[in-house]
């Protein structure tokens, strides 16, 4: 775990379809004793597949003020999709903001000062999966490809020392 710096991950989503979402994402460390969203969640990607949604990801953060609070954002790319060429997806963490970037260009920011805001002081660790299924994607159906999976060349981080 780490806390603070920058992540760059390069990887080819899968083109899965519906119900297929593939993240790469950071949870607090400390999980185990506080609780999700107590703890802290940051996205650093996530994709929706199915219906054309390949071409859209996002970057989302939770924490605890009053329950589960996120904020997100998008970007979407035109031409070839996020299943059809590898692509660096990146945040940069300090004690002021986190920010989101694909193939280095920023799409997002997020203001982490306040003290409401604690989860995202604390040390991270990460988390590349493919879930099925669930509330935002819904479930596959006879159009999801399986198998599927998502490929990735490297994972850089860049801890703030």
């Amino acid at each position: 775990s780490f806390k603070y710096g920058r992540v760059d991950v390069r990887a080819l989503l899968p083109r899965g379809g519906k119900g297929i979402w593939p993240a790469i994402w950071m949870l607090g460390a400390n999980h185990s004793s506080v609780g999700w969203p107590a703890c802290g969640e940051i996205d650093m990607m996530e994709m929706v597949g199915g219906n054309g949604k390949e071409s859209t990801v996002h970057g989302n953060v939770f924490w605890a003020e009053e329950g589960e609070i996120d904020r997100q954002g998008s970007k979407t790319v035109t031409g070839k999709d996020f299943t059809e060429e590898y692509h660096v997806f990146s945040i940069t963490w300090d004690e002021s903001q986190i920010a989101w970037y694909v193939d280095n260009q920023k799409y997002h920011s997020f203001n982490i000062t306040g003290p409401e805001r604690t989860e995202f002081h604390e040390n991270f660790f990460l988390i590349m999966n493919v879930a099925v299924g669930g509330n935002w994607p819904g479930s596959p159906d006879e159009t999801t490809n399986f198998p599927t999976s998502m490929k990735v060349d490297y994972v850089r981080v860049f801890p703030d020392l």
